[in-house]
């Protein structure tokens, strides 16, 4: 496990069945609601925005970013706020 996989989520975003952009506009207005330092799981199936809309987005903020790919098109992302 990686760092933030590790740790317990402070909110968990089920994502599952949505296509872009959706995923990434439902995240980004659930990071902010958040505090800095809060973390957030997004449950994802969508490949576009598990590897790239999302990330790209985390890496743009400053935000820390963990992927954790399952069995199956599913990913669980996991964004820390900074």
């Amino acid at each position: 496990m990686g760092e933030l996989s590790s740790k317990t989520a402070d909110q968990t975003l089920d994502v599952l069945g949505r296509v872009c952009p959706y995923p990434l506009v439902l995240t980004k207005k659930a990071l902010e609601k958040m505090s800095s330092g809060q973390m957030i799981k997004v449950l994802c199936d969508a490949p576009a925005s598990a590897e790239d809309s999302l990330p790209k987005f985390a890496e743009k903020q400053g935000f820390k970013f963990e992927s954790v790919k399952l069995p199956g098109d599913t990913w669980e992302l996991y964004i820390q706020k900074s």
